[in-house]
């Protein structure tokens, strides 16, 4: 029967050989001479891409609901529905930076006292994540995007329909706990659907979503803001999130299956409504994981070495952006003297940035990998996909040291574009290697090592949108931005270098997840 990925087998009259004869803790076996040539009798049974070298990673079965099995079109149908659900968290979240204008003026209070609301919204983005992954391994995948997707609708509307600041930070609090329910799972599913060749490629679809959500949110707002009261951008927010829930109640489907468990014993797909509400996943739970399993899984992801040194990385490189996008219009206003409509045009220069790394992306993330791979005798190391950093970290430099010169001397404000943009695009290239690093060493824990990359993003940001407008007040912009600059190259020295040169050392060390199931 010929199967979606129209890849072949070798000696199909051989059972096919399961993903931990092609894995081990070294690396992948990718490339299907290699292993013929090292070792001809593990070779029989294996399935291959259509290209006839690139060895399909994991195998997939001969059951046509094995998500590797479906139709390229279902396929990506269900990643840009994902994706589209991971725009939403930041996109609702930096529409609350340029409200705050008028909020603060309709409540009466500072502006920065209304961006509390702002930082509320931004820790619960990283907290949500992790009880996403935990719930999504017990009672499946696509309930848990379904009813998150549910309270964010709720917590949006709330939002708009505020008559107190208080009442407003409660909702953005709450919504920040839902919201992420795609930022977290999208690698679920990615890991569900795709070969470990086509990860990075897409991981960099997921992430042209994620990255250009916090700069398209004040943008959109900006223009609204000069015709619309303040609850308008967040009525439209409510109206984003509808549409949303409409396609994956409509569109989305249960990515989870088990290639241990035989065709026959696969629990029997009757009706998708049952499917939305997770009544037909909570009646095979038996199949996944315990209660106290799926609870303890983000706590063994963080215990392993290199998952941790990745968070504590991302922690202090990726915080700058959030930090710096929650409070950038109170450095253009005073600088600028820029109104709501030019804080709008002003976000474009991220959001080209944005779609420059992922044109790049596209190809760069599997040049490397096939490089790597063809200098080590066919085999792909995890380390290989963190190569792509010796660019990416030059470039971010750059980006903060421009952006904060240019803010304290008063440069043009296409200088200070250029330096914004530099940063964004080297943090695209960043988060597409760093998620694909980490996929490719604990594919078994995709959701669980994402939540604990997407807690430590968002929670460097909360912590940075406390201090940074207080910070660039007293020492300039220039050392402030500087500093952080620094910080982005010294974590990379003493964090990623080493990771590349030991990093398979300490996953032989740690070993593997040893979860019940992916």
């Amino acid at each position: 029967m010929e199967k979606s990925f129209k890849g072949r087998d070798i000696e199909t009259d051989i059972a096919p050989i399961g993903v931990d004869d092609i894995r081990d803790s070294e690396g992948y076996i990718v490339d299907a001479r290699a292993l013929a040539a090292a070792s001809p009798s593990e070779n029989k049974g294996i399935k291959i891409d259509k290209d006839g070298r690139t060895i399909l990673i994991p195998q997939p079965s001969d059951d046509t609901n094995d998500p590797l099995n479906w139709s390229v079109y279902k396929k990506h149908l269900i990643l840009i529905i994902v994706s589209m659900a991971a725009f939403l968290p930041e996109y609702g979240s930096t529409v609350g930076v340029v409200t705050s204008i008028p909020q603060a003026k309709v409540w009466h209070i500072p502006q920065n006292t209304v961006l509390h609301s702002q930082a509320g919204n931004v820790f619960m983005n990283g907290a949500g994540s992790v009880f996403v992954v935990a719930l999504a391994a017990y009672f499946g995948r696509y309930p848990v995007m379904t009813w998150f997707l549910v309270f964010t609708l709720w917590t949006a509307a709330w939002s708009a329909a505020s008559h107190t600041f208080p009442e407003f930070m409660a909702s953005r609090i709450l919504n920040g706990f839902f919201a992420p329910v795609s930022q977290a799972g999208a690698l679920i599913f990615i890991g569900d659907m795709f070969f470990l060749h086509e990860h990075a490629r897409k991981i960099n679809i997921w992430c042209l979503f994620l990255i250009t959500s916090p700069y398209i949110g004040p943008l959109t707002t900006s223009f609204e803001l000069t015709k619309l009261s303040w609850q308008w951008p967040f009525w439209v927010y409510t109206i984003l999130v509808a549409v949303v829930l409409i396609l994956v109640v409509s569109l989305l489907e249960e990515t989870f299956y088990d290639r241990r468990i035989p065709i026959e014993d696969q629990p029997v797909r009757k009706s998708r409504a049952m499917r939305v509400i997770g009544v037909e996943q909570f009646k095979s739970r038996h199949q996944r994981n315990t209660v106290l399993g799926a609870i303890m899984r983000p706590a063994k992801a963080i215990s392993k070495p290199t998952v941790f040194i990745s968070c504590i990385y991302y922690f202090c490189t990726y915080a700058w952006v959030v930090g710096i996008n929650n409070t950038l219009t109170l450095f253009l206003q005073p600088v600028y003297h820029f109104g709501a409509k030019q804080i709008g045009f002003f976000y474009f220069a991220p959001i080209v940035a944005v779609i420059c790394g992922f044109i790049l992306g596209h190809w760069i993330h599997d040049v490397v990998a096939s490089v790597s791979a063809r200098r080590n005798n066919g085999k792909l190391e995890p380390e290989a996909r963190l190569w792509v950093m010796w660019l990416s970290t030059p470039i971010m430099m750059t980006g903060l040291i421009v952006l904060g010169f240019a803010l304290q001397k008063h440069m043009h404000y296409m200088v200070a574009a250029v330096g914004w943009g530099l940063f964004v695009f080297g943090i695209v290239i960043t988060t597409v290697g760093l998620n694909a690093y980490n996929l490719s060493s604990y594919p078994e824990g995709a959701g669980e090592v994402s939540a604990w990359i997407n807690f430590a993003r968002m929670t460097g940001g909360f912590m940075v949108t406390y201090v940074q407008v207080e910070w660039a007040t007293k020492v300039g912009t220039a050392k402030s931005f500087g500093t952080q600059a620094g910080i982005v190259v010294a974590v990379f020295v003493l964090l990623i270098i080493p990771m590349q040169f030991y990093g398979k050392r300490l996953r032989q060390w740690a070993g593997p997840l040893n979860f019940n199931t992916n």
